[in-house]
């Protein structure tokens, strides 16, 4: 131990000592600036020292590179630093453009180092100029710059950079092909994806790991989890990056008991889970409104010591709130050190969905104390919470804070929960202002909950007005036919009510049956309207007229649009 400590004594005098000495070289006065020859002996004795990966002496050596007239050595030594000085990285972007005023063209060699360097610091367009400067690049330079792009998930921009590559006849490798994988899972395009998918085999590296993960991953969210399964399946190495892809694919796509066995077998399989797979987990027990599973899940996540992972912790205040178990989300929620607004807006959303919009406000209001801002997904939150509590006074002042207060443009969800809240109360003066002013008219769901505010309330003319929008977006869908017809039936005009079902018939508008369900003691039974109680439901016989159905807990019903 004493050894150990006289080591890292020496190490960080050493360290202390070449930074005076770059420090020494950078203020050098025996001329305009410091000699290349001082600047690449003081790099050599930090290699020497094995200090390569100081930050500090890193950092000494760009700016000293940079003084010393040396683009190229600066930005490679710039490239090695784990994180970037912004301030560093505008110093070699100076001494690039004072190189090319005093009339020193750089070589491919100094844009490719630079568009890498650009990429470090996040500076995406000042890469893609680099690129336009270099005449032939290579594939690892393309391949610098479209991860660029995809770190700042702008996928469509990776994909268009991609197809320039090919047309440019620059062979893809693993990592370029990984990347737009990558891209079309994140933006569902199935077809570029197969094409990739051909690409791969054709140049022998469909079974390369690193590939074959964003293939599983491809398909797996673009819908197509049976050909997931079979590159899954013939894979001879899989990371965990390889599991979660699947699991989260057949639980974003409702296949949870499926995903359930996936997780099961790669724990079997000795691999351990990691944030994705738990979340993943977590969601699929939420679309079964599982809570025995769910909370099956969470001692796992206990034990693993996931418990303090927003991410997971987001995705299990979700879980709770969709069992209907506000309790046991708040109760996480408050046990969570540190909340990001994910965390912030599925508790207040849950809230809201629950019949719980007061308390939603409440939360809402208590997180604009701390410093977490809220964000478009929290203002859809709360309103959806103002408006089923029926406190429409405060939906209208969140609404109006969303631009001034925080930056926020409303968008068509902000709208509809606005006009959800008013027509809910029967303000439909202060709805047809709203109306007058939103960007969104052609939206469908704007007017379907305007309509339904009318059939409560009675409204004729405001209803006309929606349903012949409705009419026009979507001539196909039956309800606004049918809720028209309730609006007039409902005030005597049954002339006009008759008329508008005439006019559903002319136009071959057809009416979904009805159907209902009951939970039974083995399990959910679904029968249609006009059927017959008696008769054979999903193979089974659910009861027959002279059966007692009083032990029968709870009946649903899903005829709105019944007339």
């Amino acid at each position: 131990m004493v050894s150990l400590t006289r080591a890292t004594t020496e190490m960080a005098n050493l360290a202390a000592q070449l930074a005076a000495m770059l420090q020494a070289c950078i203020k050098r006065s025996g001329g305009p600036k410091p000699s290349r020859a001082h600047a690449k002996a003081a790099h050599a004795r930090v290699l020497a020292a094995g200090l390569a990966a100081d930050t500090f002496l890193l950092n000494r050596l760009v700016e000293l590179y940079s003084l010393s007239g040396l683009p190229c050595h600066a930005l490679r030594a710039f490239r090695a630093l784990p994180h970037p000085n912004v301030g560093l990285y505008a110093k070699a972007m100076e001494v690039l453009d004072l190189m090319q005023e005093s009339g020193f063209e750089p070589n491919e060699v100094t844009y490719s180092n630079m568009l890498a360097s650009c990429i470090k610091a996040r500076d995406v367009p000042s890469a893609r100029a680099m690129l336009e400067k270099i005449s032939k690049p290579s594939a690892t330079t393309w391949n610098t710059l479209l991860s660029g792009y995809y770190q700042e998930e702008r996928h469509q921009d990776t994909i268009e950079l991609f197809r320039r590559m090919q047309h440019q006849n620059v062979q893809p490798d693993r990592t370029t092909l990984a990347l737009i994988l990558s891209s079309c899972s994140r933006l569902g395009i199935l077809e570029l994806g197969k094409q990739v998918h051909s690409a791969s085999v054709r140049l022998l590296l469909h079974n390369d790991m690193f590939v074959a993960n964003g293939l599983v991953d491809m398909y797996s969210k673009c819908g197509q989890v049976a050909i997931a399964q079979i590159i899954f399946n013939r894979m001879t190495q899989r990371d965990v990056v390889c599991w979660n892809s699947i699991i989260s694919g057949l639980a974003i796509h409702s296949l949870n008991e499926e995903a359930f066995d996936f997780f099961k077998q790669m724990r079997e399989n000795g691999m351990f889970p990691t944030e994705s797979s738990y979340a993943s987990m977590i969601n699929s027990c939420a679309r079964l409104s599982s809570i025995p599973q769910g909370r099956q899940m969470h001692a796992q996540v206990l034990k693993d010591g996931y418990d303090q992972n927003v991410y997971v912790g987001s995705a299990l205040i979700d879980m709770y709130a969709k069992c209907g178990n506000m309790d046991d989300a708040r109760l996480f929620f408050d046990r969570m050190i540190a909340k990001n607004i994910v965390a912030w807006n599925e508790m207040i959303h849950g809230y809201a969905q629950n019949g719980f919009g007061e308390k939603a406000v409440e939360l809402f209001e208590y997180m604009l104390t701390t410093k977490q801002k809220p964000d478009s997904v929290t203002f859809i939150a709360v309103l959806t919470g103002c408006s089923h509590a029926g406190l429409v006074d405060e939906a209208i002042a969140f609404f109006n804070s969303m631009e001034g207060n925080y930056g926020i443009t409303p968008l068509v969800e902000h709208y509809t929960c606005l006009i959800d809240a008013l027509g809910r109360a029967g303000r439909f003066v202060e709805v047809e202002a709203v109306i007058g002013k939103m960007p969104y008219k052609d939206d469908p769901i704007v007017w379907e909950v305007l309509l339904a505010a009318c059939v409560v309330h009675h409204n004729a003319e405001l209803g006309e007005c929606a349903a012949k929008h409705l009419f026009r977006l979507d001539p196909k869908n039956p309800s606004p036919y049918v809720l028209l017809s309730n609006i007039y039936a409902s005030l005597g005009r049954h002339g006009d009510a008759s008329a508008v079902r005439a006019l559903m018939s002319s136009r071959g508008v057809v009416k979904d049956r009805g159907y209902s369900w009951v939970d039974h003691k083995d399990g959910a039974r679904a029968f249609m309207v006009a059927d017959d109680l008696g008769t054979n439901v999903g193979q089974s016989t659910m009861f027959s007229e002279s059966e007692d159905t009083s032990g029968i807990a709870e009946v649903h019903c899903d005829e709105t649009c019944a007339g």
